[in-house]
């Protein structure tokens, strides 16, 4: 543990970097920051990181320079803090992240420092995406959810019958081009458009939460609660032997506080699967009440029901119905660009799925993210 007084005095530095950077930053706000690192661990960055930009910044248009200066200050050649912080290179950390990065103990070879300052290369993060969650060291797997949380996720949209003022070579809006001739006597104006709103589509995820996908739940739900804050039209439910909504349980600002609560919500985590008991459940009580009507539902399961298979085809059928699209993720799809259903409860439900993706690792959650817009 390094000593406190010299620890205060890399704090205070930080916050006279973060001036010259045009950043408005108090005294007040420099002592509120020793305060809160004083409670931390001083050789978490990602701890420090967070501290600051909470307690040091008023303004989002600050975001910028405090993550150059940040990164500038802490893990530049000339660090003032050197002597302090040093970083290690972890498969936990991300490039293209928001700083997730740790920190350890300098090592004895001078490329491993090199390393550890730089920060893991992207092959390294790159592997991690593409590597599946059953496969994933728990260490690697706190990675994970981290880098999920941070995960850019766009909510399909449809066009409405309404319109809002557009660019030319939209709709003509009639009325205002009439309108401002008018006021010109008559005389020829400007040609004014318009063209359709866009609005939310309703996203929907229906967990398999059974114990054959006990590798990969509570990573599809931290997907969910990434997408519940993402967009309001946005549901989550979860389901073993019977179905369960959790969307109120993903309110929760806090990701591992929203997740447990979820957890306690859902007495048969872990447990059999009845799919097809589940979704006539989800159609009968929610999808028949308008919850469905032009939305996406993004089911995750592997497929392995318990239950009848005539009653998973009625419930996929009526669910096809109801919703704009239906999108499957099933883990043991991988990268298999053949993969063809094996379980009798894939079979069944293969008709009436639009898009059959894996869901295994955090790229084809990635994927899903990217392909939710084009799915409007």
């Amino acid at each position: 543990m390094p000593d406190q007084s010299a620890f205060a005095g890399v704090l205070t530095g930080f916050g006279r970097a973060l001036r010259g950077a045009g950043v408005s930053v108090g005294t007040g706000d420099v002592v509120t920051y020793c305060t809160a690192a004083a409670m931390l661990d001083p050789a978490d960055l990602v701890d420090l990181y967070w501290a600051g930009r909470t307690t040091l910044l008023r303004r989002r248009d600050d975001i910028a320079a405090y993550d150059k200066t940040f990164r500038q200050y802490f893990l530049g050649a000339a660090a003032p803090v050197s002597e302090v912080l040093m970083l290690r290179a972890s498969t936990a950390a991300e490039v293209e992240a928001e700083l997730i990065m740790a920190a350890t103990e300098p090592g004895d070879d001078p490329e491993t420092e090199e390393r550890a300052l730089l920060g893991l290369m992207a092959s390294d993060a790159d592997a991690l995406k593409h590597r599946s969650f059953s496969a994933c060291t728990p260490d690697e797997l706190a990675a994970l959810r981290r880098i999920m949380a941070r995960l850019r996720l766009t909510p399909p949209r449809r066009r409405t019958r309404r319109t809002r003022p557009g660019p030319s070579g939209q709709r003509p809006d009639v009325r205002r081009t009439i309108r401002e001739s008018m006021r010109m006597h008559g005389d020829p104006a400007q040609m004014f458009w318009r063209k359709r709103r866009l609005r939310l589509r309703p996203l929907i995820l229906i967990l398999d939460v059974s114990g054959s996908m006990a590798d990969y739940s509570r990573h599809l739900l931290q997907f969910a609660y990434t997408a519940r804050h993402a967009a309001a039209r946005v549901e989550v439910f979860c389901f073993g032997t019977r179905l369960t909504r959790i969307t109120g349980a993903l309110e929760h600002r806090r990701p591992d506080s929203a997740l447990e609560q979820a957890s306690r919500t859902v007495v048969d985590w872990d447990g059999g699967t009845r799919i097809g008991a589940s979704l006539d459940t989800f159609v009968r009580r929610w999808g028949r009440g308008g919850l469905c009507r032009g939305a996406v539902v993004v089911i995750c399961s592997d497929g392995l029901d318990r239950g009848d298979p005539e009653v998973l085809a009625t419930a996929m059928e009526r669910l096809a119905r109801l919703s704009h699209r239906i999108v499957w993720l099933n883990p043991h799809k991988g990268n298999n660009q053949l993969f063809r259903p094996s379980t009798v409860g894939m079979m069944v439900a293969a008709p009436h799925i639009d898009l059959l993706l894996s869901g295994h690792d955090l790229a084809s959650l990635e994927e899903l993210a990217a392909l939710l817009p084009v799915l409007s």
